[in-house]
């Protein structure tokens, strides 16, 4: 078992270069990505991953030049070779390699470049809950593109950690957008609050499938309306999701115990239904 790496469609260590220096993803942050999780060899939810890679392309007039298949197999390769049987797959387009300069480059190819790693769960931050810090949210204004170009992300969850907190939730005009790398929830008389799903925030995948599925199953309100951080942290429940992190509850925002600090029923609910529907997708036995 061993990391793993994919450029356009072929194999390689990890550790080859791979990339040019007037790569524009390099030199420009010009370029989409996705993650799809592997759970018992298999990719959970691979479909709604591509679907969303597909739309990040369109919104920046990147050619797709793979098809859904290709990207399949490709992930299905890497999982093979490198005999990881629970990771993580990166997977990242790029408008293509091209002299540097602003304007877009014509007949250039886009590029491809992919990534198996194995992945470790933390069962405390499940179990127990995490802390999380209010940042502020300083990213563009197209947060719904799962673009490359993350920076803003980057310093608002370096503020968070060296805070001590695991995550940071970005505030922006006053309300809360999302994590720095999840979407985040808050529950109050029983009624479950997340910001819409518009350009402040990125769609996660994860995100869709609880407002589509499992709050649905659980009879659970949602109500998708900004909230600001004084409502956040006046409510009963708080969780994240995220491809990476999943369900986590949290516990303490700015060092504030979410109602007694411990984590809540809803939140309990939630991660056991979306625990089922990987072990359902993917023949997972816990």
């Amino acid at each position: 078992m061993k990391p793993l790496g994919l450029v356009d469609g072929r194999l390689v260590d990890l550790n080859e270069n791979v990339i040019s220096m007037e790569d524009r993803g390099y030199q420009f942050g010009d370029g989409v990505y996705e993650v799809t999780r592997v759970y018992n060899g298999r990719c959970f939810q691979l479909r709604m991953h591509v679907d969303r890679l597909y739309r990040s392309l369109r919104e920046l007039m990147i050619p797709a030049v793979y098809t859904y298949s290709e990207l399949a197999e490709f992930h299905e390769l890497l999982i093979k070779e490198s005999g990881i049987k629970y990771g993580a797959i990166y997977l990242q387009i790029t408008r293509g390699v091209a002299p540097r300069a602003h304007g877009f480059p014509e007949n250039v190819v886009p590029k491809l470049t992919m990534s198996i790693r194995p992945t470790k769960v933390n069962t405390d931050n499940k179990e127990n809950g995490i802390k999380v810090s209010l940042v502020p949210d300083e990213r563009w204004l197209r947060c719904d593109i799962k673009s490359i170009n993350l920076l803003g992300n980057i310093l608002g969850k370096h503020r968070a950690q060296l805070a001590g907190s695991f995550e940071g939730i970005m505030v922006r005009d006053k309300y809360i957008t999302e994590g720095t790398s999840s979407n985040f929830y808050v529950v109050k008389d029983d009624v479950v609050w997340t910001h819409p799903a518009n350009n402040l925030i990125l769609r996660g995948v994860t995100r869709t499938l609880l407002i589509e599925k499992i709050f649905k199953d659980l009879g659970v309100t949602v109500i998708e309306k900004p909230f600001t951080p004084e409502f956040a942290k006046s409510a009963d429940e708080a969780f994240i999701s995220g491809t990476n992190a999943e369900i986590l509850p949290v516990v303490t925002i700015d060092g504030q115990p979410v109602r007694d600090g411990k984590v809540g029923k809803i939140t309990r609910q939630v991660i056991e239904a979306y625990e089922a529907l990987i072990d359902e997708e993917c023949g997972r036995k816990r």
